[in-house]
């Protein structure tokens, strides 16, 4: 069966170019709890040959390291006591694809299994995400997904970059871009090229634009199903830094770079469910300007109630929270409204294409985490039928009153780890292993000294 996204491959497409010497390199991967791409680099005749077959091992503390790779004690998936084994890595062949922007490589991801049971490992981000879409399948429901990513690009390359310690870079833009055809064409030399290779590569494009800070631009690729869409977006962020890195410049996906940036960089979330082809959003009962059905307002309301359990799924690092700035562009309060981008939850389109769209995750976040964070609250809402709020109309920035989302990373985890809801939806191995690593990140900042007390306190105090 041909692969009907361009760039994707069957079996049998690449065994041919490895034949043919069109491919030499096979790149298996998977993400870590942070959404980086680990795994290995395989020559293409042995791939073929063996690991497509029986996948291959992977060192299990990969999902117990923090950023610097350090090996963090107290989890119970891994530790020394264990000896850090190996956990099974299992190509997904419905990812196999042209990595287009690699000389003749392809690349595919992987599930991480146990070694013994060959059971997904619980904890890995995609086994999260797919024990959600099992607990969808029961009621006869796919999910329909859509990650709206946005980033900061520069000039300065990521080695420059680190010796300058990430102060003073030069972005390609020097004034708010947003829609301006003009410094897009600016962009063009790294943004052109991004959406070339992602489109070979089986990320199939939409548009791409300038957005509001000086070098923010966005690139929205085609929504999917809400496994395929977690999968484009890792290979979508891991082709822009390739990418970026290859032309000496650099591109950052966190969700506030600089103090003065004039906004922060967002992943919006649309999802919809959908049952024997049709949206189950779709009806004919008012809420307000919006026609939907139940499903719609209990899945609505579930994912609302559940934005403070689950907040570290959609803003996991400590500079994630600095992006919630009241005018901004980045929601602050949990409310819904219909087409409006003050509202932490946006509902837009109709009958077929009526969807929610949570503006809170930051670009930052692990897409498998996020999804399935989304995807388990409106479930949750939809089996408790769960009522949403009233509409809300108008600046949601100036109304004081409404919920507002957590202020810290701290304050996320205390209320993630206490949380029926994330026990429930998750279990508790999922949530004590992440709360372990959430902790370890805000310990880790708690200890170091930042160049805002620097300058603060150095003299003056």
């Amino acid at each position: 069966m041909m692969a009907t996204v361009r760039g994707m491959l069957t079996m049998a497409q690449l065994t041919h170019m490895v034949e043919a010497g069109d491919i030499e390199t096979i790149v298996l991967g998977f993400t870590d709890h942070y959404g980086r791409l680990m795994g290995k680099r395989f020559d293409a005749e042995f791939f073929v040959d063996d690991a497509a077959a029986h996948g291959t091992h992977g060192c299990n503390y990969l999902l117990t390291v923090d950023m610097e790779m350090d090996p963090v004690p107290g989890y119970q998936f891994a530790n020394w006591e264990r000896g850090y084994g190996d956990f099974h890595l299992v190509p997904d062949f419905s990812t196999l694809r042209i990595a287009s922007w690699l000389e003749k490589t392809a690349f595919v991801l992987c599930d991480v299994e146990d070694e013994k049971t060959h059971t997904y490992t619980p904890v890995a981000p995609r086994s999260i995400l797919r024990h959600q879409i099992d607990q969808a399948a029961q009621s006869q429901y796919k999910t329909m997904a859509a990650s709206e990513l946005e980033y900061y690009a520069y000039e300065d390359s990521y080695k420059k970059a680190a010796e300058k310690e990430y102060n003073h870079l030069e972005p390609l833009g020097w004034y708010i871009e947003d829609y301006h055809m003009l410094q897009g064409a600016r962009q063009e030399k790294f943004t052109g090229h991004a959406r070339h290779h992602l489109k070979q590569s089986g990320v199939p494009v939409e548009t791409s634009k300038g957005e509001w800070g000086h070098g923010q631009h966005e690139l929205n690729i085609r929504y999917a199903d809400v496994l395929t869409m977690a999968d484009r977006h890792t290979v979508f962020k891991q082709c822009m830094k390739e990418l970026a890195d290859s032309l000496g410049m650099s591109v950052s996906f966190m969700a506030k770079p600089t103090p003065d940036a004039a906004a922060g960089s967002s992943c919006h979330i649309h999802m919809s469910l959908w049952q024997e082809g049709e949206n189950a959003f779709a009806g004919d009962k008012p809420f307000g300007p919006v026609m939907g059905s139940d499903i719609f307002r209990w899945f609505l309301g579930g994912w609302m109630a559940h934005v403070p359990d689950v907040m570290v799924f959609y803003a996991p690092t400590i500079n994630s929270y600095k992006r919630y700035v009241d005018f901004s562009w980045a929601p602050t309060r949990i409310a819904w409204s219909y087409d409006n981008r003050t509202a932490g939850f946006r509902v837009v389109g109709s009958g077929r294409s009526l969807r929610i769209e949570c503006r809170i995750p930051g670009a930052d976040c692990n897409p498998y985490l996020g999804l399935a964070a989304a995807l388990a609250s409106g479930l949750d809402g939809v089996a408790n039928r769960t009522e949403p709020p009233e509409i809300f109309e108008g600046d949601i920035y100036s109304a004081q009153h409404l919920p507002r989302v957590p202020y810290t990373l701290e304050h996320a985890v205390d209320l993630f780890a206490n949380s029926t809801f994330s026990r429930q939806a998750f279990g508790d191995a999922v949530v004590d292993h992440y709360t372990h690593f959430y902790r370890t990140e805000v310990q880790k900042f708690n200890r170091w000294v930042t160049d805002w007390e620097r300058n603060r306190y150095f003299e003056r105090i």
